[in-house]
């Protein structure tokens, strides 16, 4: 686990050295160009791009096909710089809706911060926030980020990074998965430009058409229809020495033993649940075998959102992963499933919501009732959904990492924290300077 107090820059491709970082407080100006920027959504933090910003504060990435992060940046625009706060529903400012905001947390017994899709600075300066109020803090991507800590707290894992898979991979096995479906530049940013060769096999899923774009890969399928956790009970059963009468699974496992380094990938969030923990278990547990003969490890495409940055954050500051319940004055408690954000929601063990949406206009959780106060730090698109409600609403716009801001968001692999410069020069309160301001009011 990284400290991300001590924050390093990121370098153009996994494993170039690192080049000293922009100033983070950077932004450009309307019709300029910003190159070399780094996208925050996605966890691969791709930071070759170059993106252009529009007289009218929108935003274009015209020389990168990146789908997601074509959809991402079409939800900018000029009303961005003009967007209130709001008060159920009704315009304010922003004093009136802090003050209204530290009442509601000043009265909850049981406050819950969910969401939490902010950076480094966010991450701190909100479980600062928690610890006063007593809140349990959870992300938005909470079931995936559980499931990986499950495994990693019971079995350990042997996991690798994009700079490893770039310069020694010859065998990726990409599990129950299409990594390109939610992060469209995997391979690009793994593989690409390398001339050695490299075979990829899906197994229990179909092939990633993404994956043909490799000039130099062997593309395969094995056991496409198989159910996931057969597959590995029986690949375990096979390195125990045990028969299986499974010739395909059998070849896999010959050849992964033949490899100088094999990879497995796969996606927390695309695995079957409610167990997904068990299946990324058994992952580590084969990767650690291999590694009795030749050398494996694992890749955990998750993270979207900060998640992995806020869970980095959390861990380092409490000692524990999110699912926590924080306090100042209490001990603090750890339960991934008890303190999981959709089940204090529906049992309504939840009296007060702050939801962090800094990435994106994400709705608040279906399952949280209309009686139960919330406050909404987001993306400026989220004041529209909120008029509805019967509870005290508070609605605070606020920057997106990136976008604009600077900042700092951990990779995928979680080895690189990566610098974020702004695009664009639309002045949003961050995350940050939002729960410090919402802190001191606690402290009157």
């Amino acid at each position: 686990m990284h400290d991300p107090s001590s924050l390093s820059p990121s370098a153009s491709h996994p494993g170039a050295a690192v080049a000293p970082a922009s100033p983070l407080s950077s932004a450009s100006t309307r019709g300029s160009t910003t190159g070399d920027w780094t996208c925050p959504f996605c966890p691969l933090l791709c930071d070759d791009i170059s993106i252009d910003l529009q007289g009218d504060d929108s935003l274009a990435a015209p020389n990168t096909d990146c789908p997601r992060l074509t959809h991402s940046i079409a939800r900018f625009g000029a009303a961005d710089a003009t967007c209130p706060p709001t008060i159920d529903g009704a315009a304010t400012d922003q004093e009136s809706a802090l003050a209204r905001a530290a009442e509601i947390l000043s009265r909850a017994r049981r406050p819950l911060f969910g969401g939490l899709a902010t950076d480094v600075a966010g991450a701190r300066a909100l479980y600062e926030l928690a610890a006063r109020c007593g809140a349990i803090v959870d992300h938005l991507h909470g079931d995936a980020l559980a499931a990986s800590t499950l495994a990693l707290q019971d079995r350990g894992s042997f996991f690798t990074t994009l700079s490893e898979v770039r310069s020694r991979a010859d065998l990726l096995v990409v599990f129950g998965c299409e990594p390109s479906r939610r992060y469209p530049r995997f391979y690009e940013r793994a593989l690409g430009g390398i001339e050695r060769s490299v075979s990829l096999s899906f197994l229990a899923c179909e092939v990633d058409p993404a994956a043909h774009a490799l000039p130099t890969a062997s593309v395969e399928s094995v056991l496409e229809d198989a159910d996931p956790f057969d597959v590995l009970a029986q690949w375990s059963a096979l390195l125990d020495g045990r028969a299986i009468g499974n010739d395909a699974l059998s070849v896999l496992a010959d050849r992964v033993a033949a490899a100088r380094y094999t990879v497995f990938v796969y996606e927390p969030s695309a695995l079957p649940g409610p167990h997904a923990a068990l299946l990324i278990e058994a992952l580590n547990r084969i990767v650690k075998a291999v590694n009795r003969t030749t050398r494996a490890g694992s890749l955990a495409l998750t993270g979207d959102d900060g998640a992995l940055t806020v869970n980095q954050a959390v861990t380092w500051l409490s000692g524990f992963p999110l699912r926590t319940h924080v306090s100042m004055t209490a001990p603090l408690d750890h339960d991934p499933y008890r303190y999981r954000t959709a089940t204090l929601l529906e049992h309504v063990e939840a009296d007060a919501l702050l939801w962090v949406a800094s990435f994106g206009p994400e709705p608040l959780p279906s399952a949280l009732s209309d009686d139960v106060p919330a406050i909404v730090l987001g993306h400026p698109a989220l004041a529209e959904s909120l008029g509805t409600r019967t509870a005290p609403t508070v609605f605070i716009p606020v920057a997106t990492p990136g976008i604009d801001s600077g900042g700092h968001l951990f990779r995928v692999d979680a080895t690189v924290v990566a610098p974020l410069r702004a695009a664009r020069n639309v002045a949003l309160p961050t995350v940050a300077s939002i729960a410090e301001a919402l802190g001191k009011r606690s402290q009157r």
